[in-house]
Formats: C-alpha cells, sequence, structure tokens
C-alpha cells in the first residue's frame, strides 16, 4: 500500500514537470527534489548523493589547480563526454553567488567552450558541492590535489607554489604529508625544483658547499606569515629565463642516483662528511667525477647549470661526490673540513667542469662570481 502511494506521487511529480515549458525553472524544481531527497538520505554524508545541474555562467575556475592536461588528452576528453556524456560530475563549492570548481576543470572548459556539448547541456553542468567542513582554502586546495594525484596527473611547478602557500599558512610538514597523500621526501624534491629547501637555512650556502638542519621550514614560516612577502623578499627561482631549460625531477640522474637520499647504510654522519672531505682533496679523483657528470647526466646538467640564480659550483661538487662516492648532498658540509686553500681548489676544478659544459652547449662560459651567483638566490642548490 505504502509502495503504491509513493509510485502515484512520483508519476504525478514526473507528469507536472515533464510538461513544463520552461527549462530554468523545470531544472531549478529538479534540484529542489534531489535537494529534498538528499536531506533524508543515509548517504547524506556523502556529497555524490546530491548531483544537481548549475548553470555554466556560475561556475568559475579556482586559481591553484596544478593539473594540467596536454591538447591531445584534451580533444580525447571533450571526445569522451561526446560520446559517452558527463558521467562525473564537477566538484565544487559555493563562493559568495558562485560556484569555484575544486576538481573537474577540464570538464567544465568542454561544457563550456564546445558548441555541440553546450547545446546537448542547455548551459549547465552537472555539479556537486564538497562538504561543508572542507571549504577553507587550505582543504580546498588539498581537495584539489588528492582528486588530481588519485588520476595520476599534476603539474610539478605548480604542486611547489602550492606546497609554498600551505607552508606560508603554517602547515606543518606531516599535514602537508598526510592531507595531500604525499612522503616528506616527495615534499622535499618539490621544493628543491623551485629553491624552496634551503631557502630557509642559516647556512651560507654561497660561500660553502653545505646546507644546515638546525632551523627547520615551519619555525622560519612562523616567523613570515605572508606568502607574498616570501615570493618577493626570498623566492629568485629564475623561471622566466628563456635559455633556463627545466626538467622534471623523475629525470634528473642526481635524484635516481641519491642526491637527495638522507642517509647512507651503515655510515653517521660524521663519517660520511670526512669520507665527502677526503674525495674532494683527492683532485684527480674529484675532476675525473665532474667530467663523468658533465657527461653522464644530461638532464640534471641542463636542469640546474643553466640556473643563472643558484649556486652552480655547490651543485657541481655535490653531483660529483654523489656519483662517484654515493653520498648524497646531505653531507656536504664535508667541505668545510677542508683548508681554504683545499676548498679553492675544488672551487676551481669544479668551475672547469661547468664552463667545459657551458662551452659544449653553446653557452658563455662563467666567472667564479656568476657561477657562485652571491647575492641572487639564497641557499639553493
Amino acid at each position: 500500500m505504502q509502495e503504491a502511494w509513493y509510485e502515484e506521487k512520483i508519476s504525478e511529480i514526473v507528469e507536472k514537470l515533464g510538461a513544463e515549458p520552461d527549462l530554468d525553472y523545470k531544472i531549478d524544481m529538479m534540484n529542489k527534489i534531489r535537494a529534498a531527497i538528499h536531506e533524508v538520505s543515509p548517504m547524506k554524508s556523502e556529497p555524490v548523493d546530491y548531483v544537481i545541474w548549475t548553470k555554466i555562467d556560475t561556475v568559475v575556475a579556482n586559481n591553484y589547480n596544478p593539473n594540467v592536461v596536454a591538447p591531445p588528452e584534451m580533444k580525447l576528453l571533450e571526445h569522451s563526454i561526446l560520446m559517452d556524456g558527463y558521467t562525473q560530475p564537477i566538484v565544487t563549492w559555493l563562493r559568495d553567488s558562485k560556484v569555484e570548481v575544486i576538481d573537474g576543470f577540464h570538464r567544465y572548459r568542454v561544457g563550456k567552450e564546445c558548441e555541440t556539448v553546450q547545446k546537448r547541456i542547455q548551459g549547465y553542468l552537472p555539479t556537486v558541492v564538497i562538504k561543508k567542513d572542507r571549504t577553507d582554502k587550505n582543504d580546498r586546495i588539498a581537495s584539489t590535489i588528492r582528486h588530481n594525484r588519485a588520476r595520476g596527473k599534476h603539474q610539478i611547478d605548480a604542486m611547489s607554489e602550492i606546497i609554498l602557500e600551505l607552508k606560508s599558512r603554517n602547515w606543518k610538514n606531516e599535514r602537508i604529508a598526510r592531507e595531500l597523500g604525499m612522503d616528506e621526501e616527495e615534499i622535499l624534491r618539490l621544493c628543491q625544483i623551485t629553491g624552496l629547501s634551503e631557502l630557509f637555512s642559516d647556512g651560507d650556502f654561497s660561500k660553502a658547499w653545505e646546507s644546515s638542519d638546525t632551523i627547520s621550514w615551519d619555525e622560519e614560516f612562523e616567523e613570515l606569515d605572508d606568502a607574498t612577502e616570501i615570493t618577493a623578499e626570498y623566492r629568485h627561482v629564475n623561471t622566466d629565463d628563456p635559455n633556463r631549460i627545466f626538467h622534471t625531477y623523475d629525470k634528473w640522474e642526481c635524484y635516481k642516483a641519491g642526491f637527495y637520499a638522507t642517509s647512507v647504510p651503515g655510515k653517521t654522519a660524521a663519517e660520511c662528511e670526512q669520507l665527502y672531505s677526503e674525495f674532494l682533496r683527492d683532485s684527480d679523483k674529484f675532476r675525473a667525477a665532474c667530467d663523468r657528470v658533465i657527461t653522464e647526466w644530461k638532464h640534471s646538467c641542463e636542469h640546474y647549470l643553466t640556473n643563472k640564480a643558484m649556486n652552480r659550483i655547490a651543485w657541481m661538487g655535490q653531483a660529483a661526490t654523489c656519483l662517484s662516492e654515493g653520498l648524497p648532498s646531505k653531507y656536504c658540509a664535508g667541505f668545510n673540513l677542508l683548508s681554504d686553500a683545499e676548498q679553492e681548489k675544488a672551487n676551481g676544478i669544479a668551475l672547469e667542469a661547468i664552463n667545459t659544459w657551458m662551452i659544449a652547449n653553446g653557452r658563455s662560459p662563467l666567472a667564479m662570481e656568476e657561477a657562485i651567483a652571491e647575492g641572487r638566490q639564497v641557499n639553493i642548490y
């Protein structure tokens, strides 16, 4: 009896909606019905339980999405929606009078830019609203990244920008790792790409091949609560140089060789630093390793040696030590165990290798001051 009553009421509603000539009014009523059902749904805690149709002109993109789809993939997405229709809603949150995209920006673009799709969906997009307790910007950024990473797609440089913002908002590394589905080593790699990891160190990297672990990123960021101030005053990553070559970390030979490892099995930090210094004292061995770096590490050299804003002398020394001895850059404080004369000699050998690479690649050789880049960038590999 009860089932028949429900079926009767459903038939009445469907009949009235079907006869409604005003599209906008019909869509509005459909959304209200979905909202009413959602309120009593046992699945109301799940956003996908309440998918509605939203006018395209009220939907806007966010300004932090690191996901980039190449033109062929974008065309494939458009073709998929043309053939199969929208099978996934666009994840959003309500921002004043607008609906901001959290995930699904490219599905949004197809609905907005493809005339065939736009005509078919009649100016509306399928959307779902994120949980109400996840609307803080930090939470929204984390949600966007989780969605992107679940599909295995995110743009490295934009991810680094996002981590900078989260750090400036006093997010601890542990929280970033947890919220974004990353580990702390991956956070370090992203920071290395844009020169952030050594930014918050008190070591004089421009004069020595060492980095200090005495001050954490979090302690430094607590003193700098304005991301704009951090970017303008400290972060000079030379991303606009037309002569610079970029490679993502997965292509860096130095990364694959353990350049950013945090330990050496069976050896203490003091032992590693001692081995580091002994290697640098052996000029013939060091020179041969530098020659191997510029010969064998094509992508690493292109990425690092074309960055005029960083200390390329330091990187060459660390790279040669890693390639020859298997010692990570973490132990570069071994450089400080050398005498002044030994440091000067090692710097000279590193510069010779850098200039050999520069000339072989059609670039002008560097003076020592240029290779060290004093005053241009703080403590960056």
